[in-house]
């Protein structure tokens, strides 16, 4: 079976050093080794929505950088529609959408319409459907009005919706979003996460890939979850195959995800194949 998403014991550990002055003043000395992404196996169905549940430094942004090329492993393979992210980057590009609520990614003395136009051109959009595409996204997450408005006069709400927007220019298969929902408002909130369980996935077919910390925001609205600490899956499935996992059938999400998180491995390897 082929997946939108796959990943094979995908791993990413970052060098920790003291600062550019100890790389001269002791260059031979070992450095340690941060283990963002630790042997990561899920594989994420077309059209699902999928959620990846952790707190805050668990890995899960890293894990989105590593899916969308941004930066390479260091041991594993991760596919993308059955391209590998390394070996074939550009065929991974044009299947895949990025949505970060990193605001300073936009320019914020550009007007909303001049961003997505220059978005648009990297992704090697004709001339002649750059505007029609910009139009057509703006109309789609209702921020038509505020296209002509310098991106820094916006609200949060709609700075994230403008990164949603500017995540769909290519119309992608696959989207991957970093916590949608972060610093909005509860009616914002409720409002965007409708937009992505029915339009994006209901009506438009995408697979979306979310990471949250939110557990409520993870049970109501994905199909599975993914429990990411400390780099590693610690389990991944339906709301009843993760109660499994922790074996209490009455279980909430939060009572799971505090069995799964309290700083022991030890039901890593169990809960890695639980899908």
């Amino acid at each position: 079976m082929s997946y939108a998403i796959e990943t094979l014991n995908l791993t990413k550990h970052f060098t920790q050093t003291n600062g550019f002055a100890s790389l001269f003043t002791h260059p031979f000395k070992p450095r340690n080794a941060v283990k963002a992404v630790e042997n990561v196996n899920i594989q994420v169905k077309e059209g699902e929505l999928f959620g990846l549940l952790g707190p805050n430094g668990a890995g899960k942004t890293t894990l989105l950088k590593l899916l969308s090329t941004l930066i390479l492993p260091t041991q594993g393979t991760a596919y993308i529609n059955s391209y590998n992210v390394v070996t074939e980057e550009e065929k991974v590009k044009s299947f895949i959408g990025l949505v970060t609520g990193e605001e300073r990614s936009f320019y914020w003395r550009l007007t909303g319409r001049q961003n997505l136009e220059f978005f648009a051109v990297l992704h090697n959009l004709p001339a002649t459907e750059v505007k029609i595409r910009v139009d057509e996204v703006a109309y789609l997450l209702e921020v038509t009005e505020q296209l002509n408005n310098r991106f820094q006069g916006y609200s949060t709400g709609v700075k994230q919706r403008m990164a949603i927007a500017r995540g769909l220019l290519n119309n992608p298969q696959v989207l991957l979003i970093d916590e949608p929902t972060k610093s909005l408002d509860p009616t914002a909130a409720k409002d965007l996460r409708t937009f992505i369980k029915e339009e994006l996935v209901g009506r438009q077919k995408k697979t979306v890939l979310f990471t949250t910390h939110q557990l409520s925001e993870a049970e109501n609205l994905c199909d599975r979850i993914a429990i990411m600490d400390q780099g590693r899956i610690r389990a991944c499935g339906t709301l009843d195959k993760l109660r499994g996992v922790v074996d209490s059938p009455e279980a909430t999400l939060d009572e799971i995800f505090i069995k799964l998180t309290e700083g022991s491995d030890k039901n890593v390897e169990s809960a890695q194949s639980v899908v």
